[in-house]
């Protein structure tokens, strides 16, 4: 088959097709028989039930943007506490390459405690946070020891 014949072959599907046999009668004489069959209280009951579901779908939306507000504001406030605990806590050395070390340390501390709020049974954050202490008490003494 050349390009020729293949358009000529989609050409002819263009062709409108008549159907074997009239469905019109067919679909009019099923839409009497079902309106025949719905009485009034089943058209009461129809209405009736689609506002209640639009009120519960608009507060399950509701209840769930609550729920996220409230889960986005709690977070914030508890980065907002733990950067100004931070701050209040930060000991800053004089010497500028032990400031940097001093502020990370504070930092990493902060996070393991805030860790710790969440799972206090924690072996492996009891171990971080002793060590991250144990740190911090190096450095302490290496800013005694540098004057």
């Amino acid at each position: 088959m050349n390009e020729f014949e293949w358009r000529q072959q989609m050409r002819s599907l263009r062709q409108p097709i008549a159907p074997g046999r009239d469905l019109w009668g067919a679909i009019d004489a099923a839409l009497e028989a079902h309106d025949g069959n719905v009485t009034a209280p089943q058209a009461t009951r129809r209405a009736t039930r689609q506002p209640w579901l639009l009120a519960a779908a608009l507060a399950s939306a509701f209840l769930l943007a609550g729920s996220i507000g409230l889960r986005l504001h709690r977070n914030a406030t508890t980065a907002t506490d733990g950067a100004t605990a931070l701050a209040k806590s930060a000991w800053n050395p004089s010497d500028p390459r032990l400031s940097g070390a001093a502020i990370e340390l504070d930092a990493a501390r902060l996070e393991l405690q805030q860790a710790m709020q969440q799972s206090p049974h924690s072996r492996a954050l009891q171990r971080l946070l002793a060590r991250t202490e144990q740190q911090q008490t190096q450095l302490r003494h290496l800013v005694h020891e540098a004057g």
